[in-house]
Protein backbone atom coordinates (compact mmCIF):
# COMPACT_ATOMS: atom_id res chain seq x y z
CA UNK A 1 0.00 0.00 0.00
CA UNK A 2 1.21 3.70 -0.43
CA UNK A 3 0.15 7.02 1.35
CA UNK A 4 -2.61 8.83 0.06
CA UNK A 5 0.10 12.08 -1.28
CA UNK A 6 1.72 8.81 -3.81
CA UNK A 7 -1.77 8.20 -5.46
CA UNK A 8 -1.38 8.82 -9.12
CA UNK A 9 -1.85 6.90 -12.63
CA UNK A 10 0.64 5.61 -14.65
CA UNK A 11 0.93 6.86 -18.22
CA UNK A 12 -1.72 6.37 -20.84
CA UNK A 13 -1.03 4.85 -23.85
CA UNK A 14 -3.21 7.14 -26.61
CA UNK A 15 -6.50 5.38 -27.51
CA UNK A 16 -5.67 6.09 -31.28
CA UNK A 17 -2.25 3.96 -30.87
CA UNK A 18 -4.03 1.05 -29.38
CA UNK A 19 -6.30 1.36 -32.19
CA UNK A 20 -3.88 1.97 -35.17
CA UNK A 21 -2.17 -1.05 -33.57
CA UNK A 22 -4.92 -3.40 -32.96
CA UNK A 23 -4.77 -5.35 -36.05
CA UNK A 24 -0.74 -6.27 -35.16
CA UNK A 25 -1.74 -6.94 -31.13
CA UNK A 26 -4.49 -9.50 -32.68
CA UNK A 27 -1.54 -11.01 -34.71
CA UNK A 28 1.00 -10.85 -32.17
CA UNK A 29 0.20 -8.73 -28.93
CA UNK A 30 4.25 -9.00 -27.55
CA UNK A 31 6.09 -6.57 -30.18
CA UNK A 32 2.83 -3.66 -29.29
CA UNK A 33 3.49 -4.13 -25.40
CA UNK A 34 6.86 -4.37 -25.65
CA UNK A 35 7.34 -1.45 -27.42
CA UNK A 36 4.64 0.74 -25.42
CA UNK A 37 7.27 -0.40 -22.19
CA UNK A 38 9.84 1.39 -23.90
CA UNK A 39 7.87 4.37 -24.35
CA UNK A 40 5.77 4.47 -21.31
CA UNK A 41 7.54 2.82 -18.84
CA UNK A 42 7.41 -0.19 -16.77
CA UNK A 43 3.56 0.69 -15.88
CA UNK A 44 1.36 1.83 -18.29
CA UNK A 45 -2.88 1.86 -19.24
CA UNK A 46 -3.83 0.97 -22.62
CA UNK A 47 -6.75 0.39 -24.58
CA UNK A 48 -6.45 -3.82 -25.17
CA UNK A 49 -7.40 -4.24 -28.76
CA UNK A 50 -8.35 -0.51 -29.05
CA UNK A 51 -11.46 -0.67 -26.45
CA UNK A 52 -11.19 -2.04 -23.06
CA UNK A 53 -8.48 -0.37 -20.96
CA UNK A 54 -6.04 -2.44 -18.68
CA UNK A 55 -3.54 -1.45 -15.84
CA UNK A 56 0.02 -3.57 -17.39
CA UNK A 57 2.63 -3.85 -15.44
CA UNK A 58 6.15 -5.54 -15.20
CA UNK A 59 6.75 -4.44 -11.68
CA UNK A 60 7.73 -7.51 -8.61
CA UNK A 61 6.33 -5.27 -6.12
CA UNK A 62 2.49 -4.80 -7.94
CA UNK A 63 2.50 -8.20 -9.02
CA UNK A 64 3.76 -9.53 -5.81
CA UNK A 65 1.01 -7.29 -4.08
CA UNK A 66 -1.77 -8.21 -6.53
CA UNK A 67 -0.98 -12.03 -6.75
CA UNK A 68 -0.06 -12.83 -2.90
CA UNK A 69 -0.52 -9.63 -0.62
CA UNK A 70 -3.88 -8.81 -1.53
CA UNK A 71 -4.79 -11.56 -3.38
CA UNK A 72 -8.32 -11.14 -2.45
CA UNK A 73 -8.48 -8.26 -4.05
CA UNK A 74 -8.12 -8.94 -7.78
CA UNK A 75 -10.06 -12.13 -9.28
CA UNK A 76 -9.88 -13.99 -12.81
CA UNK A 77 -11.21 -11.92 -15.62
CA UNK A 78 -14.06 -12.63 -17.37
CA UNK A 79 -11.96 -14.36 -19.96
CA UNK A 80 -11.00 -17.19 -17.82
CA UNK A 81 -14.17 -17.59 -15.61
CA UNK A 82 -16.48 -17.21 -18.53
CA UNK A 83 -14.98 -17.66 -22.07
CA UNK A 84 -12.49 -20.76 -20.83
CA UNK A 85 -14.87 -22.04 -18.27
CA UNK A 86 -17.86 -22.62 -21.44
CA UNK A 87 -15.56 -24.41 -23.53
CA UNK A 88 -13.33 -26.36 -21.03
CA UNK A 89 -15.31 -26.22 -17.85
CA UNK A 90 -15.71 -25.03 -13.98
CA UNK A 91 -12.18 -26.45 -12.93
CA UNK A 92 -9.22 -24.87 -11.03
CA UNK A 93 -8.29 -22.92 -13.43
CA UNK A 94 -11.33 -21.61 -14.46
CA UNK A 95 -13.43 -21.48 -10.92
CA UNK A 96 -13.00 -18.54 -8.21
CA UNK A 97 -13.96 -17.67 -4.88
CA UNK A 98 -15.13 -20.42 -2.21
CA UNK A 99 -15.69 -23.31 -4.73
CA UNK A 100 -12.13 -22.84 -6.04
CA UNK A 101 -10.92 -23.09 -2.85
CA UNK A 102 -12.85 -25.96 -1.38
CA UNK A 103 -11.70 -27.43 -4.85
CA UNK A 104 -7.82 -26.36 -4.05
CA UNK A 105 -7.60 -27.84 -0.96
CA UNK A 106 -9.24 -31.43 -1.85
CA UNK A 107 -7.20 -32.04 -4.97
CA UNK A 108 -3.43 -29.76 -3.46
CA UNK A 109 -2.08 -33.04 -1.56
CA UNK A 110 -2.89 -35.21 -4.81
CA UNK A 111 0.01 -33.16 -6.83
CA UNK A 112 2.61 -32.70 -3.80
CA UNK A 113 5.86 -34.15 -5.33
CA UNK A 114 6.70 -37.16 -2.53
CA UNK A 115 2.68 -38.23 -4.22
CA UNK A 116 4.13 -37.38 -7.66
CA UNK A 117 7.09 -40.20 -7.60
CA UNK A 118 4.57 -43.01 -8.27
CA UNK A 119 3.95 -41.65 -11.65
CA UNK A 120 7.75 -41.36 -12.90
CA UNK A 121 7.18 -44.97 -14.45
CA UNK A 122 4.14 -43.68 -16.11
CA UNK A 123 5.98 -40.92 -17.54
CA UNK A 124 9.54 -42.93 -18.05
CA UNK A 125 7.33 -45.77 -20.03
CA UNK A 126 6.41 -42.84 -22.80
CA UNK A 127 9.72 -41.44 -22.42
CA UNK A 128 10.88 -44.73 -23.57
CA UNK A 129 8.73 -45.61 -26.54
CA UNK A 130 9.67 -41.74 -27.84
CA UNK A 131 13.39 -43.06 -27.61
CA UNK A 132 12.77 -45.78 -29.55
CA UNK A 133 10.60 -44.03 -32.40
CA UNK A 134 13.20 -41.58 -32.80
CA UNK A 135 16.03 -44.35 -32.78
CA UNK A 136 14.97 -45.17 -36.11
CA UNK A 137 14.62 -41.37 -37.04
CA UNK A 138 18.05 -40.58 -36.32
CA UNK A 139 19.39 -43.95 -38.15
CA UNK A 140 18.23 -42.01 -41.05
CA UNK A 141 19.51 -38.43 -40.06
CA UNK A 142 15.85 -37.51 -40.29
CA UNK A 143 14.30 -34.30 -39.97
CA UNK A 144 11.90 -33.64 -37.25
CA UNK A 145 9.59 -30.74 -36.07
CA UNK A 146 10.43 -30.99 -32.59
CA UNK A 147 7.32 -28.67 -31.16
CA UNK A 148 5.15 -31.50 -33.01
CA UNK A 149 7.11 -34.69 -31.12
CA UNK A 150 7.54 -32.21 -27.55
CA UNK A 151 3.11 -31.82 -28.09
CA UNK A 152 2.86 -35.61 -28.65
CA UNK A 153 5.10 -36.75 -25.93
CA UNK A 154 3.88 -34.49 -23.29
CA UNK A 155 -0.37 -34.99 -23.94
CA UNK A 156 0.98 -39.14 -24.24
CA UNK A 157 2.50 -38.37 -20.52
CA UNK A 158 -0.46 -36.70 -19.27
CA UNK A 159 -3.23 -39.01 -20.67
CA UNK A 160 -1.13 -41.71 -19.19
CA UNK A 161 -0.76 -40.13 -16.04
CA UNK A 162 -4.14 -38.98 -15.78
CA UNK A 163 -6.00 -42.54 -17.17
CA UNK A 164 -4.12 -44.94 -17.25
CA UNK A 165 -6.43 -47.24 -18.20
CA UNK A 166 -9.39 -46.59 -21.26
CA UNK A 167 -8.02 -44.41 -23.30
CA UNK A 168 -7.06 -45.63 -26.94
CA UNK A 169 -4.66 -44.34 -29.67
CA UNK A 170 -7.69 -43.39 -31.60
CA UNK A 171 -9.66 -41.88 -28.96
CA UNK A 172 -6.25 -39.63 -27.57
CA UNK A 173 -5.77 -38.75 -30.90
CA UNK A 174 -9.19 -37.16 -31.34
CA UNK A 175 -8.79 -35.67 -28.11
CA UNK A 176 -5.37 -33.86 -28.58
CA UNK A 177 -6.46 -32.29 -31.88
CA UNK A 178 -9.79 -31.34 -30.29
CA UNK A 179 -8.37 -29.37 -27.30
CA UNK A 180 -5.79 -27.95 -29.90
CA UNK A 181 -9.14 -26.60 -32.37
CA UNK A 182 -10.70 -25.19 -29.40
CA UNK A 183 -7.63 -23.43 -27.93
CA UNK A 184 -7.64 -21.24 -30.73
CA UNK A 185 -10.91 -20.37 -31.11
CA UNK A 186 -10.37 -19.16 -27.43
CA UNK A 187 -7.73 -16.85 -28.52
CA UNK A 188 -9.21 -15.66 -32.03
CA UNK A 189 -12.25 -14.24 -29.18
CA UNK A 190 -10.21 -13.14 -26.88
CA UNK A 191 -8.33 -10.75 -29.21
CA UNK A 192 -11.37 -9.99 -31.16
CA UNK A 193 -14.17 -8.94 -28.18
CA UNK A 194 -15.97 -6.31 -31.08
CA UNK A 195 -16.57 -9.78 -33.00
CA UNK A 196 -18.57 -11.71 -31.03
CA UNK A 197 -21.72 -11.26 -33.27
CA UNK A 198 -19.96 -12.41 -36.21
CA UNK A 199 -18.75 -15.37 -34.28
CA UNK A 200 -22.60 -16.30 -33.34
CA UNK A 201 -23.92 -15.46 -36.54
CA UNK A 202 -21.76 -17.68 -38.55
CA UNK A 203 -22.10 -20.75 -36.76
CA UNK A 204 -18.19 -20.54 -35.40
CA UNK A 205 -19.22 -20.84 -31.69
CA UNK A 206 -21.89 -23.12 -32.33
CA UNK A 207 -19.05 -25.54 -33.91
CA UNK A 208 -16.77 -25.47 -31.38
CA UNK A 209 -19.40 -26.04 -28.40
CA UNK A 210 -20.11 -29.23 -30.67
CA UNK A 211 -16.13 -30.12 -30.26
CA UNK A 212 -15.97 -29.42 -26.63
CA UNK A 213 -19.00 -31.54 -26.08
CA UNK A 214 -17.20 -34.75 -28.33
CA UNK A 215 -14.21 -33.69 -26.14
CA UNK A 216 -15.96 -33.96 -22.69
CA UNK A 217 -18.37 -36.91 -23.89
CA UNK A 218 -14.98 -39.03 -24.23
CA UNK A 219 -13.56 -37.86 -21.01
CA UNK A 220 -17.27 -39.06 -19.35
CA UNK A 221 -16.80 -42.43 -20.85
CA UNK A 222 -13.94 -42.75 -19.39
CA UNK A 223 -14.00 -41.67 -15.88
CA UNK A 224 -17.18 -43.73 -15.86
CA UNK A 225 -15.90 -46.60 -16.70
CA UNK A 226 -13.41 -46.82 -14.03
CA UNK A 227 -16.14 -45.68 -11.40
CA UNK A 228 -18.00 -48.83 -12.61
CA UNK A 229 -14.97 -50.62 -12.24
CA UNK A 230 -14.55 -50.56 -8.66
CA UNK A 231 -10.69 -51.56 -9.79
CA UNK A 232 -8.35 -48.84 -8.53
CA UNK A 233 -5.03 -48.10 -10.50
CA UNK A 234 -2.22 -45.33 -9.41
CA UNK A 235 -2.90 -42.48 -11.60
CA UNK A 236 -4.23 -39.04 -11.43
CA UNK A 237 -7.77 -40.09 -12.27
CA UNK A 238 -7.54 -42.17 -8.98
CA UNK A 239 -6.18 -39.22 -6.71
CA UNK A 240 -9.25 -37.59 -7.71
CA UNK A 241 -11.72 -40.52 -7.07
CA UNK A 242 -10.13 -41.07 -3.76
CA UNK A 243 -10.56 -37.44 -3.06
CA UNK A 244 -12.70 -36.84 0.20
CA UNK A 245 -13.99 -33.38 1.33
CA UNK A 246 -13.16 -32.63 4.64
CA UNK A 247 -16.20 -31.38 5.80
CA UNK A 248 -18.93 -33.99 4.47
CA UNK A 249 -16.20 -37.15 3.45
CA UNK A 250 -18.04 -37.03 0.19
CA UNK A 251 -16.46 -37.45 -3.14
CA UNK A 252 -16.78 -35.26 -6.59
CA UNK A 253 -19.96 -35.51 -8.36
CA UNK A 254 -18.87 -36.96 -11.86
CA UNK A 255 -19.26 -33.50 -13.53
CA UNK A 256 -16.66 -31.93 -11.17
CA UNK A 257 -14.18 -35.20 -11.88
CA UNK A 258 -15.19 -34.23 -15.64
CA UNK A 259 -14.42 -30.80 -15.32
CA UNK A 260 -11.07 -30.96 -13.25
CA UNK A 261 -9.85 -34.37 -15.53
CA UNK A 262 -10.28 -31.61 -18.37
CA UNK A 263 -8.27 -28.53 -16.65
CA UNK A 264 -5.27 -31.22 -16.39
CA UNK A 265 -5.59 -32.28 -19.64
CA UNK A 266 -5.68 -29.25 -21.55
CA UNK A 267 -3.03 -27.09 -18.84
CA UNK A 268 -1.20 -30.10 -18.30
CA UNK A 269 0.47 -30.55 -21.83
CA UNK A 270 0.59 -27.20 -23.93
CA UNK A 271 2.79 -25.55 -21.59
CA UNK A 272 5.57 -27.77 -21.19
CA UNK A 273 5.37 -28.93 -24.64
CA UNK A 274 6.19 -25.12 -25.10
CA UNK A 275 9.26 -25.13 -23.06
CA UNK A 276 10.44 -27.84 -23.76
CA UNK A 277 10.60 -27.28 -27.36
CA UNK A 278 12.08 -23.81 -26.70
CA UNK A 279 14.76 -25.55 -24.75
CA UNK A 280 16.01 -27.63 -27.68
CA UNK A 281 16.31 -24.34 -29.60
CA UNK A 282 17.50 -22.38 -26.84
CA UNK A 283 20.71 -25.34 -26.73
CA UNK A 284 21.16 -25.77 -30.21
CA UNK A 285 22.21 -21.90 -30.37
CA UNK A 286 23.84 -22.45 -26.70
CA UNK A 287 25.69 -25.60 -27.30
CA UNK A 288 28.07 -24.95 -24.52
CA UNK A 289 25.47 -25.91 -22.10
CA UNK A 290 24.49 -29.42 -23.56
CA UNK A 291 27.74 -30.61 -22.12
CA UNK A 292 26.98 -29.73 -18.75
CA UNK A 293 23.38 -31.03 -18.84
CA UNK A 294 23.87 -34.42 -20.51
CA UNK A 295 26.91 -35.01 -17.42
CA UNK A 296 24.26 -35.17 -14.92
CA UNK A 297 23.08 -38.73 -17.17
CA UNK A 298 25.81 -40.05 -14.90
CA UNK A 299 23.79 -40.19 -11.93
CA UNK A 300 21.18 -42.49 -13.00
CA UNK A 301 23.20 -44.47 -16.13
CA UNK A 302 23.56 -47.57 -14.04
CA UNK A 303 19.42 -48.09 -13.77
CA UNK A 304 18.80 -47.07 -17.89
CA UNK A 305 16.92 -44.77 -16.95
CA UNK A 306 16.15 -41.93 -14.48
CA UNK A 307 14.10 -42.74 -10.97
CA UNK A 308 12.33 -40.48 -8.92
CA UNK A 309 15.22 -40.38 -6.19
CA UNK A 310 17.46 -39.24 -9.23
CA UNK A 311 15.83 -35.82 -10.02
CA UNK A 312 17.42 -33.99 -6.92
CA UNK A 313 21.02 -34.28 -8.71
CA UNK A 314 19.74 -33.13 -11.73
CA UNK A 315 20.54 -29.48 -10.68
CA UNK A 316 21.98 -28.36 -14.16
CA UNK A 317 19.05 -29.53 -15.95
CA UNK A 318 16.20 -27.78 -13.46
CA UNK A 319 18.61 -24.71 -14.06
CA UNK A 320 18.38 -25.08 -17.75
CA UNK A 321 14.20 -25.48 -17.67
CA UNK A 322 14.21 -22.60 -15.25
CA UNK A 323 16.20 -20.36 -17.79
CA UNK A 324 14.28 -21.53 -20.66
CA UNK A 325 10.61 -20.18 -18.99
CA UNK A 326 12.17 -17.22 -18.36
CA UNK A 327 13.09 -16.49 -21.36
CA UNK A 328 10.01 -18.36 -23.26
CA UNK A 329 7.35 -18.48 -20.24
CA UNK A 330 4.48 -20.41 -21.36
CA UNK A 331 1.89 -18.67 -19.38
CA UNK A 332 3.41 -15.10 -20.77
CA UNK A 333 0.83 -12.81 -19.30
CA UNK A 334 -1.60 -13.11 -16.19
CA UNK A 335 -4.65 -10.98 -15.65
CA UNK A 336 -6.91 -10.33 -12.81
CA UNK A 337 -10.08 -7.73 -11.99
CA UNK A 338 -9.79 -5.27 -8.68
CA UNK A 339 -13.15 -6.18 -6.90
CA UNK A 340 -12.63 -2.40 -4.72
CA UNK A 341 -10.45 0.27 -5.04
CA UNK A 342 -6.54 0.12 -4.07
CA UNK A 343 -2.87 1.35 -4.11
CA UNK A 344 -0.01 -0.70 -5.12
CA UNK A 345 3.40 0.86 -6.56
CA UNK A 346 2.18 4.57 -6.15
CA UNK A 347 -0.27 4.09 -8.07
CA UNK A 348 -3.86 3.76 -7.86
CA UNK A 349 -6.14 1.07 -8.78
CA UNK A 350 -9.81 1.68 -9.52
CA UNK A 351 -12.29 -0.80 -8.90
CA UNK A 352 -13.00 -3.00 -11.80
CA UNK A 353 -9.54 -1.88 -13.12
CA UNK A 354 -7.92 -5.14 -15.64
CA UNK A 355 -4.85 -5.88 -14.48
CA UNK A 356 -2.12 -7.39 -16.94
CA UNK A 357 0.57 -8.85 -15.14
CA UNK A 358 3.07 -8.87 -18.08
CA UNK A 359 5.66 -12.07 -17.48
CA UNK A 360 6.81 -12.22 -21.05
CA UNK A 361 8.06 -8.39 -19.99
CA UNK A 362 9.23 -8.77 -16.52
CA UNK A 363 11.24 -11.95 -17.37
CA UNK A 364 13.18 -9.85 -19.92
CA UNK A 365 13.27 -6.64 -18.04
CA UNK A 366 16.83 -4.87 -17.95
CA UNK A 367 16.65 -3.61 -14.54
CA UNK A 368 15.71 -7.03 -13.07
CA UNK A 369 17.67 -9.23 -15.56
CA UNK A 370 21.75 -8.03 -16.56
CA UNK A 371 22.02 -9.24 -19.97
CA UNK A 372 17.99 -10.13 -20.40
CA UNK A 373 17.94 -11.46 -23.47
CA UNK A 374 20.87 -14.13 -23.51
CA UNK A 375 20.46 -18.01 -22.02
CA UNK A 376 22.45 -18.04 -18.80
CA UNK A 377 21.10 -21.15 -16.66
CA UNK A 378 23.81 -20.23 -13.86
CA UNK A 379 21.34 -17.34 -13.07
CA UNK A 380 19.26 -20.18 -10.87
CA UNK A 381 22.44 -22.04 -9.58
CA UNK A 382 22.59 -21.84 -5.46
CA UNK A 383 24.62 -18.97 -5.35
CA UNK A 384 23.09 -16.62 -7.66
CA UNK A 385 19.14 -17.60 -6.87
CA UNK A 386 18.64 -15.63 -3.42
CA UNK A 387 19.11 -12.06 -5.82
CA UNK A 388 16.38 -12.98 -7.79
CA UNK A 389 13.19 -10.83 -6.48
CA UNK A 390 10.18 -13.76 -5.81
CA UNK A 391 8.02 -11.92 -8.09
CA UNK A 392 10.60 -11.12 -11.12
CA UNK A 393 9.85 -14.79 -12.00
CA UNK A 394 6.84 -16.69 -12.07
CA UNK A 395 6.37 -18.71 -15.02
CA UNK A 396 3.74 -21.08 -12.83
CA UNK A 397 2.20 -17.94 -11.74
CA UNK A 398 2.24 -16.73 -7.55
CA UNK A 399 0.69 -16.69 -4.32
CA UNK A 400 -2.18 -18.83 -2.99
CA UNK A 401 -2.92 -19.81 -7.23
CA UNK A 402 0.49 -20.47 -8.03
CA UNK A 403 0.01 -23.84 -10.77
CA UNK A 404 -0.83 -26.70 -8.58
CA UNK A 405 0.93 -28.78 -11.31
CA UNK A 406 4.29 -27.32 -10.90
CA UNK A 407 6.28 -30.02 -9.53
CA UNK A 408 4.77 -32.14 -12.35
CA UNK A 409 5.39 -30.29 -14.75
CA UNK A 410 9.09 -29.39 -13.31
CA UNK A 411 9.51 -33.25 -12.95
CA UNK A 412 8.34 -33.89 -16.15
CA UNK A 413 10.77 -31.86 -18.26
CA UNK A 414 13.64 -33.31 -16.20
CA UNK A 415 12.74 -36.76 -17.04
CA UNK A 416 12.82 -36.05 -21.25
CA UNK A 417 15.89 -33.73 -20.97
CA UNK A 418 17.78 -35.60 -19.23
CA UNK A 419 17.08 -38.89 -21.41
CA UNK A 420 16.80 -36.88 -24.90
CA UNK A 421 19.82 -35.36 -25.11
CA UNK A 422 21.51 -38.52 -23.63
CA UNK A 423 20.30 -40.59 -26.47
CA UNK A 424 20.58 -38.07 -29.54
CA UNK A 425 22.56 -35.11 -31.00
CA UNK A 426 20.26 -32.11 -31.79
CA UNK A 427 20.78 -29.93 -35.36
CA UNK A 428 19.00 -27.31 -35.45
CA UNK A 429 17.64 -26.52 -39.17
CA UNK A 430 15.12 -23.71 -39.01
CA UNK A 431 16.79 -20.75 -39.65
CA UNK A 432 13.91 -17.99 -38.32
CA UNK A 433 11.90 -18.65 -35.22
CA UNK A 434 9.31 -16.58 -34.35
CA UNK A 435 6.91 -16.68 -31.13
CA UNK A 436 3.61 -16.98 -31.22
CA UNK A 437 1.68 -15.56 -28.47
CA UNK A 438 -1.67 -17.76 -27.95
CA UNK A 439 -3.26 -19.07 -24.28
CA UNK A 440 0.57 -20.38 -24.16
CA UNK A 441 3.52 -18.86 -26.26
CA UNK A 442 4.54 -21.41 -28.84
CA UNK A 443 6.89 -21.17 -32.17
CA UNK A 444 4.95 -19.69 -35.12
CA UNK A 445 6.15 -21.86 -37.48
CA UNK A 446 7.46 -25.94 -37.50
CA UNK A 447 10.83 -26.21 -35.58
CA UNK A 448 12.94 -28.29 -37.41
CA UNK A 449 15.86 -30.73 -35.74
CA UNK A 450 18.01 -33.09 -38.12
CA UNK A 451 18.19 -35.79 -35.16
CA UNK A 452 21.42 -38.15 -35.06
CA UNK A 453 22.32 -41.23 -32.52
CA UNK A 454 24.62 -40.70 -29.58
CA UNK A 455 26.64 -43.46 -27.86
CA UNK A 456 25.45 -43.94 -24.39
CA UNK A 457 28.16 -46.32 -22.62
CA UNK A 458 30.44 -44.06 -21.87
CA UNK A 459 29.86 -42.10 -18.73
CA UNK A 460 30.11 -37.32 -19.66
CA UNK A 461 32.94 -36.09 -17.87
CA UNK A 462 32.87 -32.43 -18.40
CA UNK A 463 32.10 -30.51 -15.67
CA UNK A 464 31.13 -27.00 -15.07
CA UNK A 465 34.69 -25.95 -14.12
CA UNK A 466 35.91 -27.40 -17.54
CA UNK A 467 33.05 -25.37 -19.61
Amino acid sequence: MTSPKDNRLPPLVPRYLSVLRAAKFITNPIPVLDSHLRQFGPNYLFHIGGFKKGFLTTDPEIIQHVLQKNHRNYRKSDIQTGLLAHYIGNGLLTSEGEYWLKQRRLIQPGFHRKRLASLVGLMNLEIQLAIKRWTDLATQEAAVDIYKEMHLLAFRIVAKTLFSTGLDEPRMEKLSAQITQVQKFIVKQIRQPYAHWWFKISGQIGQHEEISQATKQILIDIISTRMQSGVAHDDLLQMLLDARYEETGESMTLQQLLDECLIIFVAGHETTANALSWAFYLLAKNPRHIDLLRQESSSWMTEKQPLFEHLPRLTYTHQVIEEVMRLYPPAWIIDRVAQDQDEAGGFRIAKGTMMILYTYGTHHNPGLWPKQDQFEPERFNEERRSEIHPFAYFPFGGGPRLCIGNNFALMEMQLILTQLFHHFDFELISQKVEMLPLITLRPEKALMFRIRNRPVSGVETKTADQS
